[in-house]
Order: structure tokens, then C-alpha cells, then sequence
């Protein structure tokens, strides 16, 4: 991608529709780096995302420091995207930050700042929120990760509309990883995913998906979908 072509986009970035079909893996990328304005455009559109009681459960680590992302590839049984992109993002669930009530409290006070909930709102949050995550139990932890999966999409897609590409990495040992970032004696926090972003040279064509009829069914695995 040429200059014109990155000024562009980051003036008119892509649809979202446009920015999924055109979304693929990248497992290398140049040494470019990301402009900080444009950084900071995807930070703020990855914690747009949606959460469970907009509790937002997770912590985003930036990996830009080259010693810190040969650690994190030899973590990743030595995956070189994570050397050669710019920063990796590292999605850390945060499984019980639901019980930090200072943190709650502000949550809700912006969502009543914001005109989005009124008081009698907060009031049920206040009333519900709480023994249903304790009801979760270790499925806490499943909650929080589900959330950050979330926010990586928009991060994956936000970036591929405004002309940068990334690698979702599921392939790494957790403890390697909360060892890099330190997070090491933390059980409350876990790993969701890794996401490399950067800009690449590779051209790659969609290796193709099997169609709705094998995916998608209406009410049960039965009843296929055939619109």
C-alpha cells in the first residue's frame, strides 16, 4: 500500500461489511510503523465494545518494546508476526472485576452522565449485577474472556478499515505470556487472545468458507438454513 493509498483511508476508511470480507490473517508484516494518532483512533474503537453489564472485564497490554516481543514470540513457539508488527495487543480477561465496587460506581455514574441509564436503572444493576456474577463462579472466567474476544474483533476490524492488518493468535502458552507482561501470580486474570497489528505487503486471497447450508441451521442442527 502506497502513501496515497494510507492517506486515503485513514480519511475515508473502509465499511464495516467491506473491512470483513476483506480481512485476512497476516503472519508478516513490514517494519512501517503505526503513526500515534492512529493508534490511538484504534484504542478508542476497541473499547467501544460492548461487555456483559458493560462491565468491560478486561485489560488491554500494548507490546511495542522489541525485547519484550522476542519474549512474547518465544511464548508463541516462536511465531515471527509478533517481532515484526509494531505493537502486539495482548486481551487479558479480568474474570472478578465486578467486585471492584469503586470501579462499578464510576461505570455507573458515566452511564448516568452519558443519558444512557437512569437512576432506577442503576438501581436494578446494583441489584442484579452482583449475585449473578457470583452465581457464575469459575464461569467468571469464561465471561471475561468472551468479552475481550469481543473487543478484538473491533480492534482486527477497525484496523483492516483503516489499511493496517493483523493476525488473531490463539497458539501460546499462558503462563509464558502473563510471565512476559507481568501478570505471572495473578489467577484472576487470563489470557483471551494475542493480535498482532502493522502494516503488511502481502496480497492473500480468501481460502474460502464452507456455505450457509453447512453452517447455519433455523431452531436446530436439523434444519438447515438454504435462503
Amino acid at each position: 500500500m502506497n502513501l496515497a493509498e494510507k492517506t486515503n483511508l485513514a480519511t475515508n476508511p473502509l465499511a464495516v461489511p467491506e473491512a470483513i470480507l476483506k480481512r485476512r490473517s497476516t503472519r508478516s508484516f513490514n517494519s512501517e510503523p503505526i503513526a500515534p494518532e492512529l493508534l490511538n483512533q484504534l484504542l478508542d474503537l476497541t473499547i467501544a465494545a460492548p461487555s456483559s453489564w458493560n462491565l468491560q472485564s478486561w485489560h488491554l497490554i500494548m507490546v511495542q518494546d522489541e525485547a519484550q516481543k522476542a519474549a512474547l514470540a518465544e511464548a508463541a513457539w516462536g511465531q515471527k508476526q509478533i517481532i515484526q508488527a509494531p505493537v502486539t495487543f495482548v486481551f487479558v480477561g479480568a474474570s472478578y472485576i465486578w467486585q471492584d465496587q469503586e470501579r462499578w460506581q464510576e461505570i455507573c455514574r458515566l452511564g448516568i452522565e452519558n443519558n444512557a441509564w437512569n437512576d432506577e436503572f442503576v438501581g436494578f444493576l446494583n441489584s442484579s449485577m452482583p449475585p449473578f456474577q457470583e452465581a457464575l463462579g469459575e464461569k467468571n472466567r469464561e465471561y471475561a474472556i468472551k468479552d475481550a474476544m469481543i473487543a478484538a474483533t473491533h480492534l482486527a476490524l477497525a484496523a483492516e478499515s483503516l489499511g493496517l492488518a493483523s493476525c488473531f493468535m490463539n497458539g501460546w502458552l499462558e503462563d509464558q505470556v502473563k510471565q512476559v507482561i507481568g501478570i505471572a501470580d495473578r489467577d484472576d486474570l487470563a489470557i483471551a487472545l494475542l493480535l498482532p497489528i502493522g502494516y503488511t505487503d502481502e496480497q492473500k486471497s480468501s481460502p474460502g468458507r464452507l456455505p450457509k447450508s453447512r453452517r447455519v441451521f433455523v431452531g436446530s442442527l436439523d434444519s438447515p438454513y438454504n435462503g
